[in-house]
């Protein structure tokens, strides 16, 4: 049997840097033999986390021609982050659009997207299961990937929604927080929030299960946190206690803490603020279980990990070289 292809487009990201190391842990450890096909604009930093590279460029649908030739699974994680509505509709609709066309074209058997828990919009939501809440997304980048889920829907691919993602690599989650206890230096509305939150190498390895399992899985949107919720005020103290972020003392509710960030002139925004302080809960349970995925012991445990990046962003930060998240 020739060894099962998986081209990954958005290969050089933060998801797609640790998806890689995933596949390259899996063919070491179980002997599997894979093929890695790494598409995108350039290739991975680490020559060797690819077998191959197709340059293309999501926002130029000629590129794509050939990106999934003899590919058995697509994992696409490509995305724009951009604030620019034109640029994230050309990568997050159109672009998803025409990787799924190539995909379906090229006999792809397999295909995983990911998306973001962000496209429900607004919270609070607690425990909440996929279809219970209306997506209700409010910004550009969310809208269109709301978009791009249905193009891979329609190609019969997994679509997985994390809410936070942390550990190594993570320019958005941890940073703002360091932001936002500049802005508000105080526990939020008792630190009483649910939040939904994976490490970077457990989505990888659950993004790699459902790539890589020869099961039969139809397509469905599944969220992708980890299965067990983790509380606001233990996600400050355990990163407190790495040095990461500094302890604080004293709580607000939730109505003062939006008057002292609003007064404090933070680019952190009151919404930016909720995703962290109120609860954002996405019931991830049947996710792991579908992939027969073990969900590792959880992303405050894995803080370590990554706690020597997180000193070194969130220091470049206060010194003003690191932008808003």
């Amino acid at each position: 049997m020739r060894a099962p292809r998986v081209a990954v487009t958005g290969a050089t990201g933060f998801t797609g840097t640790a998806v890689l190391r995933s596949l390259a842990l899996r063919r070491e450890a179980a002997g599997d033999r894979l093929v890695v096909r790494a598409v995108g604009r350039r290739p991975p930093a680490d020559a060797a986390a690819a077998d191959e590279w197709f340059p293309a460029d999501l926002a130029e649908p000629g590129t794509l021609g050939g990106a999934c030739e003899d590919a058995d699974v697509l994992v696409h994680l490509g995305v724009s982050l951009d604030p620019d509505p034109s640029r994230c509709d050309a990568v997050n609709d159109r672009g998803t659009a025409a990787v799924m066309a190539e995909a379906e074209r090229a006999g792809v058997r397999r295909i995983v997207h990911l998306s973001t828990a962000a496209v429900y919009g607004p919270g609070p939501h607690r425990g909440i299961a996929v279809g219970e809440v209306e997506p209700a997304p409010v910004s550009a980048v969310s809208r269109s990937r709301l978009a791009g889920e249905r193009h891979a829907l329609a190609a019969g691919a997994t679509v997985l929604r994390p809410g936070l993602v942390v550990g190594r690599g993570d320019r958005w989650v941890v940073p703002t927080l360091a932001e936002l206890l500049a802005a508000v230096p105080a526990v939020w509305d008792g630190g009483r929030a649910l939040l939904s939150l994976v490490d970077v190498q457990d989505l990888a390895r659950l993004i790699v299960g459902f790539g890589l399992t020869r099961r039969p899985i139809p397509a469905a949107v599944r969220h992708a946190g980890h299965p067990v919720p983790v509380r606001c005020g233990d996600l400050l103290t355990v990163l407190a206690g790495h040095g990461v972020l500094p302890a604080v003392a004293g709580e607000l509710p939730w109505s003062e803490c939006v008057r002292a960030l609003e007064a404090s002139g933070s680019a952190v925004s009151v919404r930016q603020m909720s995703l962290v302080a109120l609860d954002h809960w996405y019931d991830s349970a049947d996710t792991w279980r579908v992939a027969e995925c073990e969900p590792g012991p959880g992303p405050l445990a894995r803080l370590g990990e990554a706690a020597a990046w997180y000193r070194s962003v969130t220091a470049a930060g206060a010194d003003g070289t690191r932008g808003a998240g």
